[in-house]
């Protein structure tokens, strides 16, 4: 049995918006007459300068397309093993730097993100880069960057409908995303990311009423419950502070919490991330509620040595108990708190593994 101590650490990986970068560049240098570079070499905004393999390099009459595999470390991205292709072409003098998406990546159709409807999911960062390398390139040949650069992911369609782009209104592909280049393997940066994403969206297209849902058992009582449209869903899995913090900064009128009985055991108990990894069922805690309830003691020390949040619901409920109600009521609390007096209404739903209600609060 390995010791953990041994265990090796976790490989990073690297944005699409670093691979995009790196097909641009080389799609340029061949566009240009300087051929291929293989690897490709870039400059990443905290100073990395990791260099990458070319899966792609083709040309034609006016165009120069060059493909990357992104590697996305030991992280679990959706987007790892795909190719991100850059084509390049002259664009109309004095139109500088035009970004387009090809197949595969998606067309901005909401308000909210950083880009305006209309415009390509290829994120500002991403194109800066982009942008930084090819002018840099055209300096060096005494050209004027006028170019169109479309990024374009084979498969990219399919990919996407396992992110978050299709609520997001980014229609047609995945996004070209990353502000560092980096990917820092299980970090939920991209997650949490996504979390923010979908409340600007929601604001910006007027809604009022969001719902923030552990996974899809929740999700699908939570709308059946309050009426909601898949619009005002966000998936905030385990991040529920992550959720909290950010609608403190940009809030929405309402909140409906939702998720499982365990998971809202944690945030009632104070935690901001609900991963079985990072915290756990806090048994004591729920024992000084069952007692609070008048629960007599037998049920207090069984409750104390439970396996598991569920087996504690089950005893409690059928002794008539409303422990559901008493964890959302205080996971309510514990969310108010963290919003710290931001005009967010909260209402906390709590359903059991079929998505029965146990427990509300509002």
């Amino acid at each position: 049995m390995t010791d953990a101590s041994e265990e090796k650490p976790l490989r990073s990986g690297w944005t699409t918006g670093a691979c995009a970068t790196a097909a641009a560049k080389a799609a340029c240098s061949a566009l240009y007459g300087l051929g291929f570079p293989d690897p490709v070499g870039i400059s990443l905004p905290r100073g990395e300068t990791p260099s990458f393999a070319l899966a792609l390099a083709e040309t034609g009459d006016g165009w120069a397309r060059a493909g990357v595999v992104k590697d996305a470390g030991d992280d679990p991205d959706v987007t790892h093993g795909a190719t991100i292709v850059a084509t390049l072409r002259p664009a109309a003098s004095g139109s500088g730097i035009v970004f387009r998406a090809g197949p595969g990546v998606g067309t901005v159709t909401k308000p909210g993100l950083p880009l305006p409807p209309g415009e390509a999911a290829i994120n500002p960062v991403p194109r800066k880069l982009m942008a930084a390398e090819v002018a840099a390139l055209a300096a060096s040949v005494g050209r004027i960057p006028d170019l169109e650069i479309e990024i374009s992911v084979p498969g990219g369609e399919r990919l996407a409908q396992a992110t978050w782009n299709p609520r997001l209104g980014i229609l047609g592909g995945l996004s070209i995303l990353g502000t560092t280049g980096v990917v820092v393997p299980y970090s939920c940066s991209a997650w949490i990311h996504s979390i923010q994403r979908g409340i600007d969206v929601a604001r910006a297209t007027g809604l009022t009423h969001v719902a923030g849902c552990v996974g899809n058992t929740s999700e699908k009582a939570a709308r059946a419950l309050t009426g909601l449209g898949e619009d005002a869903i966000i998936d905030m899995g385990d991040f529920v502070g992550g959720m909290l913090k950010y609608l403190r900064r940009h809030p929405l009128p309402q909140l409906t919490i939702a998720g499982g009985f365990a998971k809202l055991c944690k945030l009632a108990a104070g935690a901001m991330d609900l991963h079985s990894k990072r915290s756990q069922v806090d048994m004591a805690w729920l024992a000084a509620q069952v007692a609070a309830l008048g629960g007599d003691q037998a049920m207090v020390d069984r409750t104390r040595r439970a396996n598991t949040a569920l087996e504690v619901l089950e005893m409690v409920r059928a002794a008539g108990l409303p422990l559901g109600d008493v964890v959302a009521i205080q996971a309510r609390q514990v969310a108010l708190g963290v919003l710290d007096g931001a005009p967010v209404a909260v209402q906390v739903l709590a359903f059991d593994r079929t998505g029965g209600l146990v427990g509300r609060a509002q």
